[in-house]
């Protein structure tokens, strides 16, 4: 564990992979390329690195990880684009829910130490982290603006400096889609669209590609303020960039994202070994002590520099309702923003 930590440390330091990379770990001579397991995968470089390292190291597997927004790297596994997908890790559990067709039924051996609220009951889904949506401020850009939640997002302050990705390739952006509903809806989707649309139009046109752009965006200053995720801003915190996060007031929704085995893998037996090792008591407790992440393990602490959850205002949604109208949404959501450019 220790010299795990330490490498995760330096690794941080290093951004290594770009689009579709092998992995320059070395392995054993007998390992041939038919064995090298495919991996999707829209975490950030930055997250990947250190636990790709690890498990290669540690099981001699080779893997390959193709990187990308969400939505991008589920189509590619539906048009079976090549390399051929192996482990889709990453992608909120509301996005991945809507294509669970494509995973393969699979149980870790770790989940008997998930939480309860995590667990994978639908048998091809395991869950890997705990993400709350949330703001990100630029402190700097900022000033005397006060900026507490989506309410303040409206403010003619903020016209045309806010960072938000694109819903339908972002799961990250759906999530805070989701949350808008809710929160500004008072627990009802439909009772939020108006919210949506004044937000929509203090975009001044500006609706980003990928979730990358949001984090990046904001610690550069080249935006006031943007909606993320916990560990997309804890990690340009901990390098010192001015920038702050935000629990919006009117109701966090924390999803967990999700590490699944496609369906048609041809290396089950390594893809059950990448599933075990990254929901292990190992990889989660670095995840939360290193990485800027929360573990769905019951065994691992909270991270210590991140708020503690019993001061979130958490509410919830309901997955039934956001599974059944997750297109209808995003096709509304595009019909509103486009709206705004007229």
């Amino acid at each position: 564990m220790k010299s795990w930590t330490l490498r995760a440390a330096a690794l941080l330091c290093i951004v290594c992979l770009a689009g579709c990379d092998r992995s320059s770990q070395m392995v054993p001579a007998e390992f041939h390329k038919d064995e090298e397991l495919v991996v999707y995968c829209p975490h950030p470089l930055e997250f990947i690195n250190p636990i790709v390292s690890e498990f290669e190291e540690q099981t001699g597997i080779k893997v390959e990880v193709c990187t990308g927004g969400t939505g991008e790297l589920l189509n590619m596994v539906e048009d079976r684009k090549e390399p051929r997908c192996d482990i889709f890790w990453g992608g909120s559990l509301s996005t991945t829910m809507a294509k669970s067709e494509l995973f393969e039924p699979y149980i870790s051996k770790n989940e008997s130490m998930i939480q309860e609220d995590y667990k994978n009951k639908e048998g091809n889904m395991t869950r890997f982290t705990d993400v709350p949506s949330l703001l990100m401020v630029n402190n700097n850009l900022a000033g005397d603006i006060s900026i507490e939640g989506y309410e303040d997002l409206l403010k003619p302050e903020l016209f045309g400096k806010i960072a938000m990705c694109d819903p339908a390739t972002s799961s990250s952006a759906f999530e805070h889609l989701i949350n808008m509903l809710y929160a500004m809806g008072g627990g009802e989707p439909e009772a939020g669209w108006d919210y949506v649309e004044a937000f929509c139009k203090n975009l001044d046109g500006k609706l980003l590609q990928s979730s990358s752009e949001v984090y990046q965006g904001v610690a550069e200053g080249r935006y006031t303020v943007g909606l993320t995720f916990e560990e997309g801003a804890a990690h340009y915190i901990a390098s010192g960039y001015p920038v702050s996060v935000v629990y919006m007031k009117e109701g966090v929704i924390s999803k967990p994202d999700v590490v699944c085995i496609i369906k048609g893998s041809g290396h089950m037996g390594s893809a059950e070994q990448f599933v075990d090792f990254v929901t292990g008591k190992d990889a989660q407790t670095v995840i939360s002590e290193s990485l800027g992440r929360r573990s769905v393990r019951t065994d691992v602490n909270e991270p210590e520099y991140l708020l503690d959850k019993q001061a979130i205002h958490i509410i919830y949604d309901e997955e039934g309702v956001v599974k059944e109208n997750k297109m209808e949404w995003l096709r509304h959501f595009s019909e509103v923003f486009q709206s705004t450019l007229n």
